[in-house]
């Protein structure tokens, strides 16, 4: 069983990123975080991203997504892109298991 309200309750860090499971292919990861990440790409996978909680700004190349709880979007592979959090946002991941979470 994974707990994902425990795990987001006692995460003291500005920016989480956890491994929760593998699905075949594709890992599941959950992020709690607050601030910017870097612009970044990933050459061979899409990444999936699920807002839990809070509020983030993905910045897909000249376009900004705003999601809210219950929202998601899915990002192509070669795609310019970077998380944005307000405030503290959780969010499911949904990846391949060879992605560089910082971009390649």
């Amino acid at each position: 069983m994974i707990d994902i309200p425990t795990i987001i309750e006692t995460s003291k860090k500005k920016w989480q990123n956890v491994s929760l499971c593998e699905v075949n292919d594709c890992v599941i990861r959950l992020g709690v975080i607050h601030g910017e990440f870097h612009w970044h790409k990933h050459d061979h996978e899409d990444e999936f991203f699920y807002v839990i909680d809070g509020l983030l700004h993905m910045d897909i190349e000249e376009k900004t997504h705003d999601l809210t709880s219950g929202q998601g979007i899915m990002v192509p592979k070669g795609v310019l892109h970077r998380t944005r959090a307000p405030e503290r946002t959780s969010i499911l991941m949904v990846e391949g298991k060879t992605v560089i979470a910082t971009g390649d």
